[in-house]
């Protein structure tokens, strides 16, 4: 009895120890690699829905990651005008962090290395309280629900043919204020630094002609008449003035393209090309969301106006797309007041659950009074998602697309071929009989996505 006595008060000293020593060890100085003394904080690691993430007790500190790799395929079955290859590849690598510091100040580094190239995207700085922030840095533009909306959460493998009228990831600075009822973003906004090409323009312009950047001011506003804990209604516009920018290949220039709904076919069948001495161009939007429970509702109407040179005619390009989900096993869709969109949904099974979607989207890239032919196109996707669990996700995509007879790529693709097999490129060299000409076709394509 007196030994087990004696080894039980072994170990308690042992642990009273051991506790002193881990004590005495965070008290202890630390000096960082400049050989200043610094501040310690201790920071508790746990996974968060998949997520890596560091966090101190007081909250004040936060530190997390936040990867993504998206494997796409796609299937192109049946004779197109111009040839499509199938294939697979890498559609998004991407390595972020990102860091709380001091309760209000945030920071957020955000790589993209799909491609065997590395392209920016979020860097950013922001101080942020209750339900405001402001940052600056380069971010997304508050610019179409679609468009702000992560690429982990979007309803389909490619967002539709309008996304590419909505500006993107720009340099600038912007604030926003929320509330349960609506929301507020205001910025203004400069060149786009993603990748190398567009910096090594916009320093040529500086360098050889001495160019101003241009800038931007882009708002949005949103308010929710219906806003319940399983129920959303979503009004929103936006708008936004531009002037050109120096990291395009022309200056005083605009382009508007976009590819088929897939990164496989790198076709862009829908392209203005340069459009020469361009003043500023407006851009308008207006949104319309719904959700309840399993069902969601998304839709939005854009519009560009071109205001160029005396001599040169003002151009106008529209487009819209409206979309619909449902959630079968007893899941429901997740809205977020601070960003006015939908994000990632509850799963109703711990299996995971399964998302039904169907969109249309419409854009008209021609103008005849302007003179710019660049196209029109319609598209019709069916989605079928497996939510496996909150970092899996596998996604499978019907997508048929119809082009006008203007669609031809800048004069490249073959937008029609007659009874003798001759194939035109130029809409303008044969009598097109109506409702023919332009490349539809349709094709299958898939996504694995993980997230962590």
């Amino acid at each position: 009895m007196k030994k087990l006595t004696r080894i039980k008060t072994g170990v308690v000293v042992m642990l009273i120890m051991l506790f002193f020593s881990n004590l005495q060890a965070q008290n202890e100085v630390r000096k960082n690699q400049y050989g200043k003394t610094v501040t310690r904080v201790a920071m508790n690691a746990e996974m968060r829905n998949g997520i890596l993430t560091f966090e101190s007790d007081d909250q004040n500190f936060k530190f997390w990651f936040d990867n993504r790799v998206f494997l796409d395929a796609a299937y192109f079955g049946g004779e197109t005008l111009n040839p499509i290859g199938s294939g697979l590849n890498i559609r998004r690598a991407r390595f972020a962090v990102k860091a709380l510091l001091y309760k209000h100040w945030y920071g957020e580094l955000d790589l993209d290395f799909a491609y065997a190239q590395m392209e920016l995207k979020d860097l950013y700085i922001a101080y942020k309280g209750k339900n405001w922030n402001v940052k600056a840095g380069n971010f997304k533009e508050s610019f179409s629900m679609e468009t702000t909306t992560t690429s982990r959460y979007i309803s389909f493998i490619e967002r539709s043919l309008l996304a590419k009228m909505a500006p993107s990831r720009h340099l600038g600075f912007q604030a926003n204020l929320w509330g349960e009822k609506y929301l507020l973003i205001g910025g203004l906004h400069f060149q786009e630094i993603g990748e190398l090409e567009q910096i090594t323009f916009s320093k040529d312009a500086n360098k050889d002609n001495g160019i101003n950047e241009g800038y931007s001011l882009t708002g949005r506003a949103v308010y929710r008449p219906i806003r319940k804990e399983n129920m959303v209604l979503h009004l929103g516009v936006a708008g936004s003035y531009r002037t050109p920018k120096t990291d395009l290949e022309v200056p005083n220039s605009y382009r508007l393209s976009t590819r088929a709904l897939t990164s496989i076919n790198r076709k862009k069948y829908l392209d203005t090309d340069d459009i020469l001495n361009v003043n500023y161009n407006t851009l308008l939007g207006a949104e319309l969301a719904f959700s309840w429970k399993n069902i969601m509702f998304q839709s939005e109407y854009s519009m560009s106006n071109l205001t160029r040179f005396s001599n040169s005619p003002n151009a106008k390009f529209e487009g819209f797309y409206a979309q619909a989900g449902y959630i079968l096993y007893g899941g429901s869709y997740v809205y977020d007041n601070a960003q006015g969109e939908f994000t990632q949904i509850n799963r109703g099974k711990t299996w995971g659950d399964i998302e039904l979607a169907f969109r249309y989207s419409y854009l008209n890239l021609n103008d005849f009074d302007a003179k710019i032919y660049g196209g029109a196109g319609e598209e019709f996707t069916f989605g079928v998602n497996y939510h496996v669990n909150n970092n899996v996700k596998l996604m499978l995509n019907y997508s048929y697309l119809n082009h006008d007879r203007f669609a031809n790529g800048k004069g490249k693709l073959v937008i029609y071929k007659d009874e003798n097999g001759i194939e035109y490129k130029d809409p303008m060299d044969v009598e097109i009989p109506a409702g023919e000409g332009g490349d539809d076709f349709g094709f299958i394509s898939a996504r694995i996505e993980i997230d962590f």
